[in-house]
């Protein structure tokens, strides 16, 4: 085969180094971005935190010849800027970079190709400025160490303290056994000389345990043990005994016309045998597994101000951050020592995160500008004016790609009067009306939850009456549309809803 050169012409998509941090920030979210930053100011001497108070301008520094000069001050990263929707001049945001950043680097290269590197490239630590107690203590109990602190008070035999270790670790988060009493007891056999009456008598003590009816094997075994608990003289304790016994599937389908046959009891006697049942916890071992609690933190705060709605980054969230002039005026221009080279490397990554931060801050405050003023009616009238939106219309207003939009708006909070939303929460599909127009499928929830509650509890609303009772105010939408969305809000089926009054 013969060997030749040819010549081609192609398009390739490339990206600079400043192009893939911004685009790294940008997606981040508020929490992953304070490590981000902490991080920054730990690896790289440039950056400084930064107070409004106590800030005083640039920074003197003593020359050579013993005068002072003055070295001009990076400005910091200001996330507290404030946009007006719908009032008279719409305010514009001032990007504060300093005109010092050089051109851009080659493109499809890193920063280690150019500086050295010192910033780290994954985010392991917080702000240790902002945590508190409560979110220094993340390890809580478990269910399984509950219940082992438990057994090791009580009069256990070594040998049934084995089988009850064994049991304990074949539970689940809610408090079931993941596995039958036969298994545990062919795993133990082998390591134990023991009979399967222990292993089952091991497993009632466990019962008795806190939380009660931890360790059954399923839901109508999880009741009785709780109703044995319970003081006999209770009311209706027989009662709630048998229901569950005998008619647990008739309950669950709520079938209480025929529970009500078979256990020959009135609609009256019904519902206070039920109020005993539903004191009983089908979840024991919720109570116990630990919740690492989550907090959102809104990156964008929304309020209405003389009659106009203001769109402003939550300065809060974030720390300020700027170069040092201090070490930025040690630099210097014509020498190529060891020394001034690291500075200089410091100096240049500074400044391009810096400028990183402040177009993550510049997006996030225009794409949310658009938002308020598209969603102007769900923030005065609620959820049942949301309008239909798509990120292909906020590309087309802020005059970026959908791709940015999406990452914009992927993990960021907006507080507004009506909550904290995210902002993925303001975009929904379309739905065609009678007279032509558009509705947006979160109206439709809302129109669908507000059914739903004004609904006859013995007599619920079906999927089908609900597209008709829709269909008469003028939005046409399918039963199988409607069973989307209701499940999409957590809403049971009409049989599932059913009642007694």
């Amino acid at each position: 085969m013969k060997q030749s050169l040819q010549l081609r012409l192609g398009q390739q998509l490339t990206m600079t180094p400043q192009l893939q941090q911004a685009i790294r920030l940008l997606q981040l979210s508020t929490l992953d971005l304070q490590a981000e930053i902490q991080e920054a100011l730990e690896s790289n001497p440039m950056l400084e935190l930064t107070d409004d108070a106590t800030d005083d301008g640039a920074a003197k520094l003593s020359s050579s010849d013993g005068d002072a000069t003055e070295t001009p001050s990076e400005n910091p990263v200001d996330d507290l800027s404030t946009v007006d929707v719908g009032a008279a001049g719409d305010g514009d945001v001032v990007s504060q970079l300093s005109d010092a950043v050089p051109d851009e680097l080659p493109v499809d290269s890193s920063w280690e190709d150019t500086y050295d590197s010192v910033m780290p490239q994954t985010s392991s630590s917080a702000l240790p400025d902002n945590s508190d107690y409560e979110s220094q203590d993340e390890s809580s109990e478990s269910l399984q160490e509950h219940l082992l602190w438990q057994i090791r008070l009580t009069s256990f035999t070594e040998k049934d303290m084995e089988i009850a270790e064994a049991i304990i670790d074949a539970i689940d988060e809610q408090g079931y056994l993941t596995c039958s009493l036969e298994e545990i007891f062919s795993g133990l056999r082998e390591e134990l000389e023991t009979e399967f009456d222990e292993v089952e008598a091991v497993l009632h003590r466990i019962h008795n345990l806190d939380p009660v009816g931890v360790g059954c094997r399923d839901l109508q075994e999880c009741m009785l043990v709780q109703l044995q608990h319970l003081s006999p003289e209770t009311p209706w304790l027989a009662e709630a005994r048998r229901l569950i016994t005998d008619h647990l599937k008739l309950l669950g389908s709520r079938d209480y016309p025929q529970i009500m046959r078979r256990m020959k009891c009135t609609q009256d006697e019904l519902k206070e045998i039920m109020a005993l049942v539903q004191t009983l916890n089908p979840r024991p071992g919720a109570l116990v597994s630990p919740r690492q609690t989550e907090y959102v933190v809104p990156d964008v705060i929304v309020r209405k101000d003389n009659g106009a709605w203001k769109v402003t980054l939550n300065g809060e969230a974030l720390p300020k951050v700027r170069v040092n002039n201090g070490y930025a005026g040690l630099v210097k221009r014509a020498d190529n020592s060891a020394d001034n080279t690291y500075l200089k490397n410091h100096l240049q990554e500074a400044r391009w995160f810096i400028k990183s931060l402040q177009s993550r801050n510049e997006t996030l405050l225009k794409v949310a500008t658009c938002i308020v003023e598209r969603q102007r009616g769900f923030l005065e009238h609620g959820e049942e004016a949301m309008k239909a939106l798509v990120l292909h219309d906020v590309a087309e207003v802020v005059g970026m790609h959908e791709s940015t939009i999406s990452r914009v708006t992927t993990q960021k909070y907006m507080h507004t009067p009506r909550g904290i939303f995210e902002l993925k929460y303001f975009f929904s599909s379309h739905v065609g009306t009678a007279s032509g127009g558009e509705c947006s499928a979160t109206a439709i929830r809302a129109l669908i939850k507000k059914l739903v509650a004004a609904e006859n509890p013995e007599k619920p609303l079906s999927d089908s009456k609900i597209s008709k009772i829709l269909e008469e105010q003028g939005i046409n939408v399918a039963r199988r549309t409607i069973a989307k969305y209701r499940e999409s809000i957590s809403i049971l089926s009409s049989s599932e809803r059913k009642r007694l009054t």
